[in-house]
C-alpha cells in the first residue's frame, strides 16, 4: 500500500470529512484547511500548502450549489476559478510539486442532448449555470498547469454524489430530511423541486474511494469522469425514499425550489476510471437512501 502525505482544501464540507476519514483508514497522513484560509488568497494558500508539504493535494474546496450560483456568480467564480489558480501555484512553490487532484464536476458538461450519453470525458464541455462555468474555467487553469508547467495535475468530473452528512440544499439530502420532518409531524405532504430530472448517482463512500485511486494510479494531465452509469429519476429518489422509511406523504413542486436552468437527464460513462485504477461502486443505492434518511432520523431527534 503506498502512503500518502495528503492535504485536503475543503476538509470541513460535506465530501472532505468522507475523503478525510478514508485516507486516514488507509494509513495516508491527513492535513486538512477549511474555511480558515480563504483559497482564493496567494499569500495565505502558499503558506497554507508550504506548512504541509503534501505528497498530494485534493483540491476540494469550492462554493458548489448550482442553484445558489445564479445568485452570486462573482463570488463564485473568485473562489472555484481565482482559487483554482492559487492553490495550482502553491503546489508549484514546493521543490517537489505534489500531484493535485482538481475536483471539477459533470455540470460541466452542461446541455447535453440524447445522442451525447452516456457522456465520456470526450463530449464537449457547455455549461448551463454560473456554477458549471466555473468549473469549466477552472479545469483550464489545472491543464495549462500540466501543459505550461508540467505541473502533475488529475481532473475528475464526479457525477451526483451523495451520503449521510450532506447538506438539505442537495436535491436527495433535502428530499429525506422533508420525508422524515413528515413521518415525525404526520403533516403528509413534502415539497419538491423538479421530479423529472434524472441524474447518476454514486456514494460519496464511493467516490472519495475513486480520488485516492487516482492520486495513486491515475494519469497525470488526464480527465475522469466519476459515476455509476446508471441515472434515475428524482421522482423514483423520492418513491424510494418514502418506501424505505414506510412513509405515506404526498410530493408536491414547490416553484422555489425549481432551478432557472435544469439539465434534463446526466449520465457518465466511468470506463476510464475503471481501465486506470479498477474502482466499482460498492454501496448500493438503497444503502445509500437508508443511510441518508438515519443520519436526519438522529439530526432531528437530537
Amino acid at each position: 500500500m503506498q502512503l500518502v502525505r495528503a492535504l485536503v482544501t475543503g476538509g470541513g464540507g460535506f465530501v472532505g470529512r468522507h475523503l478525510g476519514t478514508h485516507l486516514g483508514s488507509m494509513g495516508d497522513e491527513v492535513i486538512s484547511i477549511d474555511l480558515e484560509v480563504d483559497v482564493a488568497d496567494p499569500e495565505a494558500i502558499t503558506a497554507a500548502v508550504l506548512d504541509a508539504q503534501p505528497d498530494a493535494i485534493y483540491h476540494l474546496a469550492a462554493l458548489s450549489h448550482v442553484g445558489e450560483s445564479w445568485e452570486s456568480p462573482a463570488e463564485v467564480l473568485r473562489v472555484n476559478v481565482l482559487g483554482t489558480a492559487a492553490l495550482l501555484a502553491a503546489g508549484r512553490a514546493l521543490d517537489e510539486p505534489p500531484v493535485v487532484l482538481v475536483v471539477s464536476s459533470a455540470e460541466a458538461y452542461g446541455a447535453v442532448g440524447p445522442d451525447d450519453l452516456p457522456i465520456t470525458e470526450s463530449t464537449p464541455l457547455r455549461p448551463i449555470s454560473p456554477y458549471a462555468a466555473s468549473k469549466a474555467a477552472a479545469e483550464q487553469l489545472a491543464l495549462q498547469a500540466w501543459r505550461g508547467y508540467g505541473q502533475p495535475v488529475v481532473l475528475v468530473r464526479p457525477f451526483n454524489h451523495v451520503g449521510p452528512g450532506q447538506a438539505p440544499t442537495f436535491a436527495v439530502s433535502a428530499l429525506a430530511k422533508r420525508i422524515v420532518e413528515a413521518e415525525r409531524d404526520r403533516s403528509g405532504r413534502v415539497a419538491a423541486g423538479t421530479l423529472t430530472a434524472r441524474r447518476d448517482y454514486t456514494d460519496v463512500r464511493d467516490v472519495v474511494r475513486a480520488y485516492r485511486l487516482l492520486v495513486t494510479r491515475g494519469t497525470t494531465g488526464d480527465t475522469y469522469n466519476v459515476c455509476s452509469g446508471v441515472d434515475v429519476a428524482v421522482s423514483e429518489v423520492a418513491e424510494r425514499l418514502c418506501a424505505l422509511a414506510g412513509a405515506e406523504v404526498e410530493l408536491v413542486t414547490d416553484p422555489d425550489l425549481v432551478r432557472p436552468v435544469d439539465l434534463p437527464v446526466l449520465r457518465g460513462d466511468p470506463g476510464h476510471l475503471v481501465a486506470d485504477t479498477g474502482w466499482r461502486p460498492e454501496i448500493a443505492f438503497d444503502d445509500t437512501l437508508l443511510d441518508i434518511l438515519e443520519f436526519w432520523r438522529q439530526r432531528l431527534a437530537a
